[in-house]
């Protein structure tokens, strides 16, 4: 689809704008090559099928995760629960590998990936489909395996921070003071 005569493409922070108005939850995607494990928070993932059970995840090409994924062919996203604000931060850092990881609790997944203890669940997959689209990666992953994890609120982002949730879980995603 291509914009109408006379209309001016949107820039990169008017569409951030826009988007950070959109509710998403956050995960952690992970992944192992030998013995080094990766992993970055990610808010863009998704179902996409049933049956047989997939989802897609976007990565940025120039993740440390990304290259891991590409090569081994599996992953695994991490739903994160509301609890874990500190995890999302420590993985969307620029940091190694193994500082993000550094005493954090985790076990090992069928497929030898690192998955977060405390999450909502875990979701691992095989790579069945990658798409190049501008400085991202979409990975189509075949589940093969899930296990779920707590029962608490999730770990939502909108308006450019985390949504607080009540003591029964409510989650409040109208706009705070000072956005």
């Amino acid at each position: 689809m291509t914009a109408g005569p006379g209309s001016v493409p949107p820039t990169s922070p008017e569409f951030r704008t826009l988007m950070s108005r959109w509710p998403t939850g956050v995960s952690v995607v992970t992944a192992r090559e030998g013995s080094v494990d990766a992993g970055l928070t990610v808010n863009a993932f998704l179902s996409v099928s049933l049956s047989p059970p997939s989802i897609l995840v976007s990565l940025s090409a120039d993740a440390d995760t990304t290259p891991l994924v590409d090569r081994t062919g599996f992953f695994a996203v991490n739903l994160l629960s509301q609890r874990q604000v500190r995890v999302s931060q420590r993985f969307a850092l620029p940091v190694a590998p193994a500082e993000k990881f550094a005493g954090l609790p985790v076990h090992r997944g069928a497929t030898g990936v690192a998955l977060l203890d405390g999450t909502l669940g875990a979701i691992e997959c095989r790579v069945v489909s990658r798409v190049p689209a501008y400085d991202h990666l979409l990975f189509v992953g075949e589940v093969v395996r899930l296990e779920v994890g707590v029962d608490a609120p999730p770990l939502l982002f909108v308006n450019s921070g985390y949504a607080p949730a009540d003591p029964d879980g409510r989650v409040d995603l109208g706009r705070r003071p000072g956005r």
